[in-house]
């Protein structure tokens, strides 16, 4: 059935079967099919029902399949017309409608069967009439917050970056408009299965390192999200929630949670995106929400759906995937937006310490084939400190703490504040005319990311001295679809230099999180981490909410960082603080020292990695 006139008929239906399901039914309905010589579906036929007394009438289209339905006939005699442009008039003098029951009669119109050896189709296009009859039975049946939103202009010069298809770029769904909408709710939904292979071949089955890639040797359940956008004259809520491993994974590298009480990664953890504001319709938009909303740094979407590569390098993989606050959205023209930030802090459902922090996007895409965006933050103090009740790194519980380097100064984490710089650029270089060039050839594009930022005060300096605490990454992919962009193929990479390590993920040895950390993985101002990674990623889409994808990621660190093949779990399993040492025999210690257990447990990290990894993705 076509778009528009399924709708309809599927919403008519809704409203109507609930009434006659009533204990005393009002109406009934007759429902059937239209079709030609053949037995070929007529779409788009204009079907009349009059009731014989003259008191009542109604109007629908025939869908594509050729079904049409009223659903809402006072009891009674009534006569059926099917109209189409180019074809005789076809009636049926009298049906009896019954309370509470559905008639089926379907209707023969004089409609010439497809030559021989063509496949059939439906036949017959809307005329201004025909939609205009569609039009008016939407209103009368279906409450207005149910209809479809109004269709968008041939040339929409008012909608923000309404320029062209712009579901190629990384980052953003490929969908060009949701499958079902109206004008108070828009749903979403997620799935994202994975299975993975650490080559390495962990036994204890833990990849590290990743906010993607969490499992090897098993199927896993990534990620389960249902919710949507609601939007109701000008106030817009979206909630998505986030089951599966995200559930468990996201948090863990939030270590804000570990300040004060009420349990914050409970509260959070299943949640996605929550956030509401209002609309208001100044130049192209603006925007005002507070909540939890995505983070555009690094490029890459949390959502892998939305990504050309599974696993993305360090710059994105090792930065923010959502802000908890308050950001404003404006759309000065229709290709540029500005977004300030104020924010609990740097990924954090809580602020850490005296400032918030403060950032913003600016998004500029002047047409389909390119896309600038610089995001900023600053100010934020992203530190766990004194008052929190936790120690820094394995330190002790003040504010201050000792550093491995010989003659380094203590370090005040309640004084540290962080800067950092984001910038990506997204060109579409090849994309033929007719659709497909040579050796099937239908887009070409690539990604450019930059990241640069520092933390500083309280004893730690951005560029020099014992401690300094610094980050350095770029990412640069390429991606080529094939055979009408049903098939893509991503070549990528990237690096980063991270002195001090503060933008590290820490392993989950022995269950590890970044409010405990680990002794066997300190991230002291100081301590250098030079990582780097390429991916080759290939992409089936048959449909536009469906992606099928396997990958290769090969990891290297200068320092032993990757789960080898003792793995990161104790022999005995977790034990103790995760931010202490672990005895070769199970035992907890509280300082570094074994003697008498056998020595110190120590997990098995290796310097490089490499990932393969399978799966299905789907979006609605």
């Amino acid at each position: 059935m076509s778009t528009w006139a399924g709708l309809l008929c599927a919403l008519v239906l809704g409203l109507a079967l609930p009434e006659l399901a009533a204990a005393e039914p009002a109406v009934g309905a007759i429902v059937g099919v239209v079709t030609g010589a053949g037995g070929v579906p007529v779409a788009h036929a204009t079907v009349t029902a009059l009731r014989a007394d003259g008191g009542a009438i109604r109007a629908t289209i025939s869908g594509s399949d050729g079904v049409y339905t009223f659903g809402d006939l006072p009891p009674g005699d009534w006569s059926i017309t099917a109209q189409l442009d180019g074809a005789p008039q076809a009636s049926v003098p009298s049906l009896a409608v019954v309370a509470g029951k559905a008639t089926r009669h379907d209707i023969v119109m004089n409609v010439a069967a497809p030559a021989p050896g063509a496949v059939p189709a439906p036949v017959g296009a809307p005329s201004p009439a025909m939609q205009a009859a569609a039009a008016a039975a939407v209103a009368r049946l279906v409450p207005e917050a149910l209809q479809a939103p109004e269709p968008a202009p041939a040339v929409d010069t008012q909608t923000p970056f309404a320029v062209g298809d712009v579901g190629w770029m990384n980052g953003t769904t490929r969908a060009t408009a949701p499958i079902f909408d109206t004008k108070f709710f828009t749903p979403e939904v997620r799935f994202d299965v994975n299975y993975l292979q650490d080559f390495n071949n962990p036994k204890d089955h833990t990849i590290v390192g990743s906010t993607e890639e969490f499992r090897s040797g098993e199927f896993q359940l990534e990620q389960v999200s249902l919710g949507g956008n609601f939007h109701w004259e000008g106030v817009q809520a979206r909630f998505l929630s986030m089951l599966g491993l995200y559930s468990v994974t996201t948090p863990r590298n939030d270590a804000s949670l570990g300040v004060g009480e009420w349990d914050l990664q409970g509260a959070y953890k299943y949640l996605s995106e929550a956030n509401a504001g209002y609309h208001w319709d100044v130049n192209h938009g603006l925007n005002v929400d507070a909540g939890i909303f995505l983070s555009y740094i690094g490029l890459f979407s949390y959502y892998n759906f939305d990504n050309w590569t599974y696993q993305p390098s360090f710059v994105s993989s090792n930065t923010p995937w959502f802000f908890n606050g308050l950001r404003v959205q404006w759309f000065p023209t229709q290709t540029l937006k500005i977004e300030p930030w104020l924010i609990n802090g740097w990924q954090s459902y809580a602020k850490f310490n005296n400032h918030p922090g403060f950032g913003g996007q600016i998004l500029w895409i002047p047409n389909d084939a390119l896309k600038l965006v610089f995001n900023s933050y600053s100010i934020g103090q992203d530190n766990l400190a004194s008052g929190s009740g936790v120690p820094n790194n394995g330190g002790n519980p003040n504010a201050s703490i000792g550093l491995p380097n010989p003659g380094a100064p203590y370090v005040n984490y309640a004084d540290v504040k962080r800067i950092h710089e984001d910038d990506s650029i997204l060109w579409k270089y090849y994309d033929p005319k007719d659709g497909v060039g040579p050796l099937g050839i239908s887009k070409k594009a690539l990604s450019f990311t930059a990241d640069i930022g520092c933390e500083y005060g309280g004893g730690v300096e951005c560029s020099h001295g014992p401690n300094k605490a610094n980050f350095f990454g770029l990412m640069l992919y390429d991606r080529t679809w094939l055979d009408h962009d049903i098939y893509a193929v991503t070549l990528g990479g990237g690096f980063m230099n991270n002195p001090g390590r503060y933008l590290a993920l820490v392993p989950p040895i022995n269950g590890a999180t970044a409010v405990s950390g680990t002794p066997y993985f300190s991230e002291n101002p100081g301590q250098k981490l030079y990582q780097w990674d390429m991916q080759l990623n290939f992409q089936y889409m048959p449909k536009p909410w469906i992606t099928w994808w396997t990958e290769a990621t090969f990891r290297h660190s200068d320092v032993p960082y990757w789960s080898g093949a003792g793995g990161v779990t104790p022999p005995t399993g977790n034990t103790g603080a995760p931010g202490s040492y672990v005895c070769n025999n199970g035992s907890a210690i509280g300082g570094d020292s074994c003697a008498n257990e056998g020595g110190i447990w120590y997990p098995e990290l290796e310097k490089r990695e490499i990932v393969w990894g399978a799966g299905v993705m789907v979006k609605f």
